[in-house]
């Protein structure tokens, strides 16, 4: 029930925030993004999108090699592209990274852990890419600026406790609360800040959150905002971070943030609605290898029990 009903909201709120830019703004700026899709951003997406898959399928393979189910780079690659195409299209966000984990965990007999290493993989990626947004947006000018050093503490404070939790080593046979506690230290040693992980992970994160950000700029020159990279930065970085927020394929949390971004950067609100819309585009389509990886899984599955057994295909052989 709890889960329905989280389902609800994400879909709810999506729509709201959707519902409310059209009545402040008029449609003219989701059609305007639209129109002014082409077919380099395209491009340009599918490559930059090949750079982070990559990335993120190496930074799961660390994490989960540290976790004890590793798995070949390329089944990462192609699990991740398959989780991205997922995400973009289905409702919650998640759902692509619950199927990868569940999946994977179906091949290595261990689905428990297999789960935890896609949690973990994403939560570490979530941080770096918090810690580069408050470094950049201390440094340059944002609609936020004021408010950071307030924001810088608290991502301290949170990178501070996350250092406490792995350095915890709790009496796992006391309670429940303890063997949890024990389960996240050890996961966080051995798959994030293993001497081998840790800088791995961080390069692959920083390298993926550089292309999502190039990404993004790509998609406001597309909507014909040509603003100095040192404005826009901040803004498209702000912006990955509200994709954070529980949404529908994105839908909802970019388009607002996005279009308060650049209102309060007094780009014009209609650009930035604009540009989130090409961007969810670019997304889109970037993520479309996944959809043959999930029809290539789909043939293979439907073919394999045609398939004659081991022995009687040895014998003919």
């Amino acid at each position: 029930m709890s889960r329905t009903l989280w389902a609800w909201a994400r879909l709810l709120g999506s729509a709201l925030t959707l519902a409310v830019l059209i009545w402040r703004l008029g449609t003219g700026p989701f059609l305007n993004g639209f129109r002014t899709v082409d077919g380099g951003a395209l491009a340009a997406a599918a490559g930059l999108a090949v750079l982070t898959t990559v990335c993120y399928a190496w930074r799961w393979k660390i994490v989960a090699g540290g976790l004890g189910v590793d798995l070949p780079l390329p089944a990462a690659v192609a699990a991740y592209y398959r989780s991205m195409f997922l995400n973009a299209t289905l409702p919650g966000g998640i759902v692509g990274d619950l199927h990868r984990g569940a999946s994977h965990g179906r091949d290595v007999h261990d689905v428990g852990r297999a789960l935890r290493s896609v949690a973990w993989e994403r939560f570490a990626g979530q941080l770096v890419q918090v810690l580069l947004t408050a470094i950049v947006l201390l440094a340059l000018p944002s609609p936020v600026h004021s408010f950071m050093p307030l924001g810088a503490i608290a991502v301290v404070v949170a990178v501070f406790g996350v250092v406490l939790v792995a350095r915890a080593r709790p009496d796992a046979t006391r309670s429940a609360w303890a063997r949890l506690l024990s389960g996240a230290a050890g996961d966080i040693r051995n798959g994030l800040l293993a001497r081998r992980a840790w800088l791995g992970i961080t390069l692959a994160s920083v390298v993926g959150v550089s292309g999502h950000t190039a990404t993004f700029l790509i998609a406001a020159r597309t909507a014909g905002v040509s603003a100095p990279l040192s404005q826009m930065l901040p803004i498209a970085l702000l912006v990955m971070a509200a994709m954070m927020l529980p949404s529908v394929g994105g839908w909802g949390p970019r388009e607002g943030v996005t279009a308060w971004a650049f209102g309060a950067a007094g780009l014009g609100a209609q650009n930035g609605v604009a540009t989130a819309v090409v961007y969810g585009v670019m997304v889109i389509v970037a993520s479309l290898p996944g959809a043959v990886v999930l029809v290539v899984a789909w043939f293979r599955r439907t073919r394999a029990p045609n398939r004659p057994p081991l022995r009687e295909r040895t014998a003919h052989a």
